[in-house]
């Protein structure tokens, strides 16, 4: 653990080691969500970003690592994972076009109000209080677990900060890949896309990829979607491509 830290981190790699991201040992721990979050988000150099829920900035940073001349903001409620994601972005030489705000997504900080961006990516807490147990652990808890902001809300407010055509995507379960719909439905939001990400073949999907634009008209689409891992456990060639070499994943 670095000195100054107020908690064990471990660093791990990231796109094959082209990115290393500092985390905490315990509790709240990016995984595959957000490289395949980031890789889902059709930028272009020189858009904007906010990755809404950034963590420790896993996400933001292998946007930025896919699509050169891009500029991103990380909002993050927990303030010692925005230090570690402000500490990310400068250890991988980003911290020039990764800025990064401590603050609810419910009460916005100064610097994000009026703002639009081209991309909005966000993978929301999984999980509604009702129906699971919440972790021990407070980060793991509050990056889990629904809070005041429930999911409806969470996609309500980062469609408020979409520029005009701007794009959202978000990650989340499978298995509410309804309630995602429900939450998009009541927006001015169209253009729907949905990339459901099988674990293995024959089984059914865990998690799915959905986007939307702002003030489009396009009916909603259904995309092939990908499997993650062969039988025995290693990635297809396809996520292969995706997870290791930071490709896009449609």
């Amino acid at each position: 653990m670095p000195t100054g830290e107020p908690f064990p981190t471990t660093q791990d790699g990231f796109l094959d080691g082209r990115l290393l991201i500092r985390q905490p040992a315990q509790g709240y721990r990016a995984g595959g969500d957000p490289v395949l979050l980031a890789a889902a988000v059709a930028a272009k150099p020189g858009q904007t970003a906010l990755d809404l829920g950034c963590g420790v900035g896993t996400a933001g940073l292998c946007l930025l690592a896919r699509v050169p001349g891009m500029i991103a903001i990380g909002l993050e409620v927990q303030p010692e994972l925005a230090e570690l994601a402000r500490a990310n972005a400068a250890a991988n030489g980003l911290a020039d076009r990764f800025r990064v705000v401590a603050g609810s997504l419910l009460t916005p900080p100064e610097a994000l109000r009026g703002q639009g961006f081209d991309h909005v990516l966000t993978n929301p807490p999984w999980y509604e209080p009702a129906t699971s147990r919440r972790p021990a652990i407070a980060s793991k808890s509050v990056a889990h677990m629904e809070g005041e902001a429930d999911l409806a809300t969470w996609v309500a407010v980062a469609a408020k900060f979409l520029a005009p055509k701007g794009r959202l995507t978000v990650i989340h379960r499978a298995d509410r890949l309804e309630d995602v719909l429900a939450a998009l439905g009541r927006l001015p939001l169209g253009g729907v896309r949905v990339f459901p990400l099988w674990p293995k073949p024959g089984r059914p999907a865990i998690r799915v990829v959905v986007t939307a634009r702002r003030d489009a008209r396009a009916p909603l689409e259904l995309l092939p979607g990908l499997v993650l891992h062969r039988d025995d456990g290693r990635h297809t060639d396809a996520a292969e491509e995706v997870m290791r070499r930071g490709a896009a994943l449609f």
